[in-house]
C-alpha cells in the first residue's frame, strides 16, 4: 500500500488554515477558553473537512471547558477561514485535543521508571 500523495496546493491550504485558526483562537473572548495552541491541521484529500488539533495547558476541568468553548466557536472559526483562505468550498472544522503531550509524558514516566530500576540494581 502506498502512502497518500501530498499535493503542493493541499499542503499550502492546510498551512493557511492552521495559521488562520491559530490567530483567531487568540482573538476569541470566551471565558471558558484556556491557554490553547493549535498544533496541527489535517485535511481530507478533497479539502472539504479539516481536523484541527490543539493542546491546552491546565487541569482536566480546563480541558473540558476549552473543548466546549471551541465547539461553540466552530461556526465563527469556519466563517473566518472562509474569509481568509481563498477556496471554492470552505471545509467543515472539527477540533480534536492533541494526544501527543500526554503520550510524551507517559513515555517520559516509563523511561524514568526504567532508569530507577537500573539504579536499584
Amino acid at each position: 500500500m502506498t502512502a497518500p500523495r501530498s499535493y503542493p496546493r493541499a499542503e499550502r491550504v492546510r498551512h493557511q488554515i492552521k495559521q488562520v485558526l491559530a490567530e483567531e483562537v487568540e482573538r476569541l473572548r470566551d471565558p471558558g477558553l484556556g491557554f490553547v495552541t493549535i498544533t496541527d491541521v489535517t485535511m481530507t484529500s478533497d479539502l472539504r473537512h479539516a481536523k484541527a488539533y490543539y493542546t491546552v495547558y491546565g487541569e482536566q476541568t480546563v480541558h473540558a471547558a476549552t473543548r466546549d468553548a471551541l465547539s461553540r466557536a466552530t461556526k465563527h472559526m469556519r466563517a473566518t477561514v472562509a474569509r481568509e483562505v481563498r477556496m471554492r468550498y470552505t471545509p467543515t472544522l472539527e477540533f480534536i485535543e492533541d494526544p501527543v503531550p500526554e503520550t510524551a509524558s507517559r513515555i517520559d514516566e516509563l523511561i524514568r521508571g526504567l532508569h530507577r530500576g537500573e539504579e536499584d540494581e
